[in-house]
């Protein structure tokens, strides 16, 4: 009896921190089918959206360069409930926004919160499952991430094209999933022995946090998050314009649909291939994405809807197998005193990947026209995943010991 309670205590703990990484996530897309409301009541160019889009960028870089191992000191739990009013903060400056730099500041604390956030989270998840064996926790933090992507695009679509005050109720809807998450969080219990009492204690010098022994190892990873978070990045922040300009698709509702079917398609594929190894899921994600981004130019360049689709459900199965195999590779080679540190490291990767790809699509455009713009992207991509898929193969991940 005392087992099977230990084991549902431990279930909801799991069930606590893997909501509290999808409400996270949830908060980066809540924002994406507004992009088009904002653009045109504040009156900025595409290449200024690309700019707003990417500020988050900014965020994520200073928590995790800076505060990347911060719950390794003082807890998870104790860095966790901080990150999460920081996305209070967001939400309000959103809420706030009668401006375009109301937008950028919003997008930045957001992207503070989320680095803080998702690192941490990972690090616990990982800390729950009590096996050697990684998979599981992986499977499940990489799914909590595209079900909050999923969910943030889809309900803001949804509320900006049917509801009252698009600009205000999914930002409250947001509010109250944030609040009801944070009260399970606050109840989960602390898996790090703190070796720092308080901030005061705790270093705060950039710290990468890649140990020179997994180096080799941590290219293949890297290189497909890389690639997977550049496709991820220009769904979520470009492919509502070329909706409306190439394919003539207004709605809002449909723009938060497409983004939605990627992510809810990387969902499914990581439940589905759940028994593949993580180098066999990271090494067909990579195979994917080559076939993903042609289909995507190739919709754009044709005027062709159902390319898009057909093209996003390959690059949802691509980023889902890219994803949560080359998070769980990481997990398994990280040392366990560093978990945080490393998955940190992979983050910024992650994140770095989510927004200069974009921001260069944005400039490109404005320039020389936005198919140039996607055929140079589409390039971009298939050359980090060529690089991935040759370390992935030199470099099979091997387990740290503890």
């Amino acid at each position: 009896m005392a087992l099977k309670h230990h084991e549902l205590t431990r279930m909801g703990a799991v069930f606590a921190i893997s909501a509290a990484i999808a409400v996270m996530f949830m908060g980066s897309t809540i924002v994406t089918p507004l992009y088009v409301l904002y653009q045109r009541d504040f009156g900025f160019s595409d290449v200024t959206l690309t700019f707003v889009y990417a500020a988050y960028v900014i965020g994520n870089l200073c928590a995790l360069l800076f505060l990347g191992r911060l719950s390794d000191l003082i807890g998870r739990r104790r860095t966790t409930l901080p990150a999460m009013a920081a996305a209070v903060v967001s939400t309000v400056l959103f809420l706030a926004a009668d401006s375009t730099p109301w937008l950028v500041g919003g997008r930045i604390v957001s992207g503070f919160a989320i680095g803080i956030a998702s690192g941490t989270c990972t690090a616990w998840l990982a800390e729950l499952y009590p096996s050697a064996d990684k998979s599981r926790a992986s499977l499940v933090a990489s799914s909590a991430n595209f079900i909050g992507l999923a969910a943030g695009t889809l309900t803001a679509g949804l509320l900006a094209e049917y509801a009252a005050k698009p600009f205000e109720l999914p930002y409250l809807v947001y509010l109250g999933a944030l609040f009801a998450v944070a009260v399970m969080v606050w109840r989960t219990r602390e898996t790090v022995e703190r070796s720092a009492t308080s901030l005061k204690n705790v270093s705060r010098r950039p710290r990468i946090g890649v140990p020179a022994g997994i180096r080799a190892q941590f290219v293949a990873p890297a290189a497909t998050a890389f690639g997977t978070f550049a496709f991820i990045g220009f769904y979520a922040a470009l492919v509502p314009s070329v909706l409306i300009e190439a394919l003539h698709q207004t709605s809002h509702a449909i723009g938060g649909a497409m983004l939605f079917e990627l992510c809810a398609v990387a969902v499914i594929a990581m439940i589905a291939t759940h028994r593949l190894t993580s180098r066999a899921a990271m090494l067909c994600g990579l195979a994917l994405l080559l076939p993903s981004a042609a289909m995507l130019v190739a919709a754009q360049l044709f005027a062709s809807m159902p390319t898009l689709v057909i093209g996003t459900v390959l690059g949802g199965i691509a980023a889902g197998l890219g994803y949560r195999g080359s998070l769980q590779v990481v997990n398994q080679i990280a040392p366990v005193h560093q978990r945080a540190e490393v998955i940190s490291s992979y983050l910024i990767v992650c994140y770095f990947s989510n927004a200069l790809p974009v921001i260069g699509v944005g400039v490109l455009s404005h320039v020389s026209g936005s198919m140039i713009a996607s055929v140079a992207f589409g390039c971009t991509v298939a050359a980090f995943a060529l690089l991935a898929l040759i370390t992935g193969a030199k470099y099979p991940p091997r387990r740290r010991p503890a």
